[in-house]
């Protein structure tokens, strides 16, 4: 196949996309919907979703100025069979508040002089559409509300559609949330501030607006300034407009594999068995929950293609690298290191119990962002929980995939690392040698003194609720398992379930973990019964088909380790 398509990972340009030969999953049909909604639109979506490509299709489709380029750009995909009158008419401003932040100023100067350059930008690309010299009187005027008051009188003049459209409208409050504060925040997006002042100038000067962000606080604050906007964040219609849908994902690869990119014996089917329980199973609408298939992260599905064509195989790290910053900015905005007890709760909860049940709360105030009932609803919209059931007017909250579950670990880890230390590589050797030498005692019996010396410190995470926590923290950072905690096995849920990464690693055993714990006091006369109830419980586990597909011909082991108080009582293989 000739001309190959390029794979456009980390592109955000649909222009570049699709003038430079690159793979495009098509969104286009979208566009009519959206013109059926309110003219003034808020989308929310987690990083890396594909939100700044959607935001460039739009606005390349919707340009007059690039009304004559449509069929070259759009010809082959669904929009160019069924365009809409709307198609090239309207004059578009296009500002992306993530680089609004930075610069030697003040906050209000950066984003001045950030916006100030667009809209000069503006006058230069349109300025046929107005009179000679339409451009460089934009740029004599003084600041960005002096240029959009100026091209308000002269658009209302001329007639001409104004659109406006905004990628990542939260970026810039949210970094001033970080590392300025809440009160800084509160001056700019309260009373007479003047991100507040801005927004109400957007009110009535554009026909149409379209603005996306990660997380709803901004819009919750600004909109008694800004009072127009419908947010269609968890609209069923739009549930599935960002991301790729597993359809999508089978069309790329086989794409790829025609083209000789993939070796001739890959197994598409395989292939997104892999990526499944990492990329997958996002629902960002209670009524999609029915009646669309779950969507995958669409940077991260990019990642591992390309890592594939590459390397004939999938990437020993399947998350990633160049989402850490991702992971950093979410620790920042989740507030790890101010977090009070209660939240830390609701985290660690999650962590050990993959979901929580909830109202989804759809926007809220930054001062909100502490409350512990609203801390799940900004989970969601960061993409770390999605919707997976309903129970009665609550919905499931639930952590979507390895990928943000290991996400979860990471924050209770760095929690137990900061009151303890463990050398990590120490531990890593240690599980080289379960994984292909069966060799387990040493490593449980070192987490085991791990969790006591921790506890030790912290006298009030005893219980056997943060025994699994802290297991299950350490264990996240073995290679060769998926760690499963509470995995269904057999009718019954089992503590910890080693899986064996098979596909990447030729490992020979493989763990079932079942912890008990019993207070000081207590195990005298309550141990015995409950190592016996263990046993039976571990055994019965063993036998399920499941257990016997997921281990293939690894060996398994079925370990109890019984728990009085902080320490470890008894660890057997039974």
């Amino acid at each position: 196949m000739e001309n190959v398509k390029r794979v456009p990972y980390g592109v955000s340009n649909f222009v570049e996309v699709v003038e430079q030969n690159q793979y495009y999953v098509d969104k286009t049909m979208y566009l009519p919907l959206l013109e059926q909604q309110p003219s003034n639109l808020f989308f929310i979506r987690p990083r890396r979703f594909g939100k700044s490509i959607f935001l460039s299709m739009l606005r390349a489709y919707y340009d007059i100025a690039h009304k004559d380029k449509f069929e070259a750009r759009f010809g082959k995909l669904w929009i160019g069979q069924h365009p809409t009158p709307l198609q090239g008419t309207f004059q578009v401003v296009f500002l992306d508040f993530s680089r609004a932040s930075g610069g030697s100023g003040s906050l209000a100067e950066n984003f001045n002089r950030y916006c100030g350059m667009a809209m000069d930008l503006f006058g230069r690309i349109y300025e046929s559409f107005y009179f000679p010299g339409f451009a460089q009187k934009m740029e004599e005027q003084p600041d960005f509300v002096s240029k959009l008051n100026y091209l308000n009188f002269h658009a209302a003049e001329t007639g001409a559609h104004l659109y406006l459209i905004i990628d990542e409208y939260d970026n810039f409050t949210n970094v001033v949330l970080n590392e300025q504060g809440n009160e800084i925040y509160h001056a700019l997006t309260h009373a007479s501030g003047f991100y507040r002042e801005i927004f109400k100038k957007f009110k009535g000067m554009f026909e149409r607006i379209f603005m996306t962000g990660v997380s709803p606080v901004t819009l919750d604050d600004l909109t008694s300034g800004f009072n127009i906007g419908w947010n269609i964040s968890t609209d069923y219609q739009f549930n599935m407009m960002l991301g790729f849908s597993e359809t999508d994902v089978r069309e790329m690869f086989l794409y790829y594999k025609e083209a000789g990119q993939l070796p001739a014996d890959t197994d598409i089917d395989a292939m997104i068995a892999e990526i499944k329980p990492w990329y997958d199973n996002y629902c960002f609408a209670e009524e999609s929950l029915t009646r669309d298939p779950k969507m995958f992260n669409c940077d991260m599905v990019l990642y591992y293609l390309r890592n594939y064509m590459n390397l004939g195989k999938s990437p020993k790290e399947m998350i990633d690298p160049n989402t850490r910053t991702d992971y950093n900015k979410m620790k920042k905005l989740i507030q790890l290191d101010r977090l009070d007890g209660d939240r830390k709760g609701v985290l660690r909860r999650i962590t050990e119990e993959g979901e929580i049940v909830t109202n989804l709360t759809i926007t809220f105030p930054a001062a909100e962002i502490a409350n512990p009932e609203i801390f799940p609803s900004l989970l969601f919209y960061y993409g770390m929980l999605t919707i997976t059931a309903t129970r009665g007017n609550y919905v499931v909250l639930s952590i979507p995939n390895n990928n943000v579950r290991k996400q979860y670990y990471d924050f209770l880890l760095e929690e137990y690392q900061e009151k303890k230390y463990i050398n990590l590589n120490h531990l890593g050797l240690m599980y080289y040698d379960m994984a292909y030498d069966g060799q387990w005692r040493e490593t449980f019996e070192f987490i085991a003194h791990a969790y006591k010396e921790n506890s030790s410190v912290r006298s009030m995470i005893e219980g056997e609720r943060n025994i699994q926590g802290f297991f299950t923290a350490y264990l996240s950072t073995n290679a060769y398992y998926l760690t499963a905690p509470e995995v269904e096995l057999n009718h019954g849920y089992c503590d910890m379930f080693l899986m064996p990464d098979l596909l990447r690693y030729d490992v020979k055993h493989s763990y079932i973990l079942e912890l008990k714990y019993l207070s000081s006091k207590d195990f005298e006369a309550k141990a015995e019964a409950q190592w016996q109830d263990a046993v039976e419980q571990i055994h019965r586990y063993a036998e399920g088909t499941r257990v016997r597909q997921l281990i293939k011909d690894t060996q398994l082991h079925c370990i109890v380790m019984q728990f009085r108080g902080w320490e470890l009582a008894r660890l057997e293989e039974v």
